[in-house]
């Protein structure tokens, strides 16, 4: 994706004309922002340290890989183990299919994203800074290895960077996973009692950090607390990358003032081609909404979970166009994370496979109009009870899409052919990669 990418002044439904952001610099069509221009900029990296863990509190950055967990609490679990060297992980693998943030951010603001991480390592005693990559961008892979090796040429006051490759698969990035991967095992969720913050990489303690999480590091470190809330809300402050694709005239990668409203992003992307028939909001973990709610959807996370029982989770909004059908949606979703399972747990291998069967049939109006109980039943049944959140995410815009498209659900079970079934304009999934390496 490319329109709307990075180069723009001030995030969308920003109150201020221009603050220096994520998106502050060259044009995409410029490359990755060298490190003479990045220092020329923004200036040197400040030295990080214990006040850095405490400016993060005051500042309410939450991290921005999907669970947004208050990032400062993953900071300090790391700090209170790490009187022996500790490790620090970029986390830019983003297998979610509908994202290209993290990729858009390490291949145009490389810097940006490592002076994060060297950041880290300097507030938590880090010995290595391991970045993270799933296979496939070439261009991504060429910038970020380029930056690295500009970066050892200046001298600069870090840990060395090693890079390591993962398959490309959903669950790639998943904490447990991407610790497995980097200690040279595959990229699978582990069951493990104990967090990474404690028994990480090579058993030392480690923080896994999403790329843009860092990125706002590096500018939080540089600009402080106060200036980060500059923008969003109370209990959402800052900014956030997201990822715009389906019925919309420029998809592309925006930044977003989470103080403002969907509406606003809309806009951004250029309209809608045709009027929405509903999105999908997070991912392909995420919740799909009524076409009716998405202008006035706030941003803020605490009103869209209290609100709308919904979430930002990876920065995506996918668009149906008018009269799509989010049940034929939410079924090819749900085959495609049936086989991306890790086949570690029966709800997955078993439970998602059960349902992604039923859900095609569905789909395609051959079901019985009781299949549908049953798939309520098993739902509930795998909900909660996998080693990791896969099975939960996958039931979460599962169940979302049955309660909003209740109408296209009705034609389905009814046997008659859906008008928005073959109806494009909607990112299709990607088939599923082999290899967990």
């Amino acid at each position: 994706m490319s329109a709307g990418a990075l180069g723009a002044a001030a995030p969308v439904g920003s109150r201020q004309a221009a603050v220096c952001r994520l998106k502050t610099g060259p044009a995409e069509r410029a490359g990755y922002e060298r490190i003479d221009d990045h220092h020329r900029r923004l200036g040197p990296r400040p030295e990080g340290g214990e006040w850095l863990v405490d400016t993060l509190a005051q500042s309410g950055l939450r991290g921005r890989g999907g669970a947004w967990f208050p990032t400062w609490r993953k900071w300090a679990a790391v700090a209170d183990r790490a009187e022996r060297s500790s490790v620090v992980v970029i986390n830019g693998s983003e297998g979610e299919p509908l994202s290209a943030k993290d990729r858009t951010l390490l291949k145009l603001r490389p810097h940006l994203v490592l002076d994060g991480a060297a950041l880290a390592a300097d507030s938590l005693r880090a010995g290595e800074i391991v970045l993270y990559l799933s296979r496939g961008s070439l261009s991504t892979d060429r910038a970020v290895r380029s930056a690295v090796e500009e970066r050892n040429r200046a001298g600069l006051s870090e840990p060395p960077i090693r890079i390591v490759r993962t398959a490309h698969r959903y669950i790639a990035g998943e904490s447990s996973a991407v610790v497995r991967r980097i200690s040279g095992g595959e990229a699978k969720p582990q069951f493990r009692l104990r967090r990474s913050s404690e028994r990480g990489v090579n058993n030392q303690p480690t923080l896994v950090q999403n790329a843009e999480t860092l990125a706002h590091v590096a500018l939080i470190a540089r600009y402080g607390s106060d200036w980060f809330r500059q923008l969003g809300t109370e209990f959402s402050p800052g900014s956030a990358l997201m990822t715009v694709s389906g019925n919309v005239r420029n998809p592309g990668v925006y930044e977003i003032d989470l103080g403002a409203r969907l509406g606003g992003v809309l806009e951004a992307a250029g309209g809608t081609i045709s009027p929405p028939g509903g999105a999908l909001l997070g991912g392909y973990f995420g919740t799909w909404l009524p076409a009716g709610s998405l202008l006035d959807l706030p941003l803020d996370a605490e009103r869209l979970r209290a609100q709308h029982g919904a979430s930002l989770g990876c920065g995506v909004l996918a668009v149906l166009p008018e009269g799509g059908c989010g049940v034929a949606e939410s079924a090819r979703i749900l085959t495609y994370l049936a086989a991306e399972t890790a086949g570690q747990c029966g709800p997955c291998v078993n439970g998602l496979g059960a349902l992604s069967e039923t859900m095609e049939r569905i789909a395609a109006s051959r079901a019985h109009p009781a299949e549908i109980d049953r798939v309520r039943r098993w739902a509930g049944l795998v909900r909660g009870r996998g080693a990791c959140h896969h099975p939960d995410g996958a039931i979460g815009q599962l169940t979302s899409a049955l309660t909003v498209f209740a109408d296209h659900l009705g034609t389905h079970l009814a046997g008659r052919v859906c008008p928005g079934q073959s109806l494009a304009g909607f990112p299709s999934p990607p088939a599923s990669k082999r290899g967990w390496r």
